[in-house]
């Protein structure tokens, strides 16, 4: 199989028969820069991005369009934001501004949240919560429910208080949590099905500062009697693992300090050991690029992603996949994949553990139940990969896992519909702001509009 016929295939498993293209659309003369995703495991099905600069130019682009799909920071690992057709790109949208008394940032639709982040805490305010990785988009990460972590801290969409968002039929609607009640359940986590996200709205909480801490080789046993104790030791950790020798490798521990407060070190963490110099999730990878460990104090938004804020991933040569799991299930869950682990560790990276609280976000993969996630980062060999994820779903299928949405699986989109009870009206939220399908693609109708 050559290059692109792999970078086909990466997104034709999981979108099924790929429709014939057209091009009603003008392109830009640098869209073909943009024609992969981050990773480059995806190849987009169409030449024509539309690249509006103003608010009243997504309208127009909108109108002009009988099929469209929103294309964020490209950090989607599957086709769910890919089209046939046309694609739209708001990464001009770059205003942003802060209501202190309400205590919202007001976000356009391409600020990123390595954009957001430092801004915002110059204003004095923090979000919550941030992915590994600061460099996605605020609306993107938001609409496929991107979450961080912690045993206190919803998704990155729990914050959302509104959105602007630009329907089929050009016309802006404002759908807001204070207006619109449970529209915004369903309009919070819209998979990029309710038109073009515009501007987001942000629920935001006074800046703090974070230390962070690393261990080394925690024993799976630890996990049996004390996850939940593991997971709540800090603001926001993660466990990663090679699935060998029954361990964690690594434990990151981000906590938030009072003002001139100071991290607890101690030398060992339910037997696992203090590191002594700064480590990457991969191990022996360097290390340059991760945010500051050892303690070492520092704003919310240097701590929480596993990754710096100034530096720009290159070429993402990786796959990912990601399965949510109840976290009172997920040290069974654990088990269950280790079994795989021989299977596993030859085409993997590294593989790591998070927690989420449960939301009541219609679409969100931690809808009504407090999650912990098994994800992994492949190494860029799909052939592989894809023999993989169907032993590691059956083994998870107990416990009624669910993917994240914009990574890579291969569940039956009829397993899937059956574990959001809230589907029928998302459905029906579609129908109603879109009833054409304007902006459905593949991905949409077949995982979620399919049998």
């Amino acid at each position: 199989m050559n290059k692109r016929e792999f970078l086909k295939a990466s997104g034709a498993i999981i979108t099924g028969t790929m429709l014939s293209r057209i091009a009603p659309a003008e392109s830009t003369t640098d869209a073909a820069a943009h024609r992969t995703n981050w990773s480059g495991n995806l190849t987009y099905h169409t030449d024509h991005l539309l690249q509006p600069k103003t608010v009243e130019e997504v309208q127009q682009a909108v109108k002009s369009c009988t099929k469209l799909r929103a294309l964020g920071a490209r950090h989607s690992f599957n086709t769910i934001a890919d089209s046939n057709f046309n694609q739209i790109s708001v990464k001009a949208l770059q205003n942003m501004s802060v209501d202190t008394k309400a205590r919202t940032a007001t976000v356009g639709g391409g600020v990123t949240y390595g954009g957001l982040s430092p801004w915002l805490d110059a204003q004095g305010f923090a979000v919550p919560n941030l992915a590994s990785l600061p460099h996605v988009s605020v609306a993107g990460a938001c609409a496929t429910a991107t979450h961080g972590s912690g045993n206190k801290n919803g998704n990155l969409s729990t914050a959302v208080a509104a959105v602007e968002v630009v329907t089929a039929d050009g016309n802006i609607v404002h759908i807001s949590r204070e207006t619109d009640g449970d529209q915004l359940l369903g309009a919070a986590v819209a998979l990029g099905g309710l038109g073009v996200i515009t501007s987001t709205t942000l629920n935001v909480i006074p800046r703090f500062d974070m230390a962070q801490v690393v261990f080394e080789n925690l024993s799976f046993d630890q996990l049996e009697h004390n996850l939940e104790a593991i997971f709540g030791s800090g603001y926001s950790v993660s466990l990663f693992t090679d699935w060998q020798k029954n361990r964690a490798t690594q434990v990151w521990i981000k906590s938030r300090l009072a003002p001139g407060g100071k991290a607890d070190m101690p030398a060992e963490f339910y037997g696992a050991t203090l590191a002594k110099q700064k480590l990457h999730p991969i191990t022996g990878a360097s290390a340059v690029n991760c945010t500051e460990q050892q303690g070492i104090p520092g704003p919310w938004y240097e701590r929480m992603p596993h990754f710096r804020m100034n530096f720009t991933p290159s070429s993402g040569n990786e796959l990912q996949t990601e399965y949510f799991v109840p976290r009172d299930k997920g040290y069974a869950a654990i088990r269950a994949v280790e079994e795989l682990r021989d299977h596993i560790t030859p085409h993997l990276f590294v593989t790591e553990f998070r927690t989420i609280a449960a939301d009541n976000l219609w679409m969100s993969t931690c809808h009504d139940r407090d999650s912990m996630t098994i994800h992994f980062t492949w190494k860029p060999d799909w052939p592989s990969v894809r023999k993989i994820l169907p032993l590691i779903e059956a083994k998870l299928a107990p416990f009624d896992a669910r993917p994240h949405w914009a990574k890579m699986f291969t569940m039956q989109p009829s397993h899937i519909q059956k574990l959001y009870e809230k589907l029928p009206d998302y459905q029906a939220m579609l129908k109603h702001y879109d009833p054409n399908g304007k902006f459905r693609n593949d991905f949409l109708n077949t995982t979620l509009f399919g049998a």
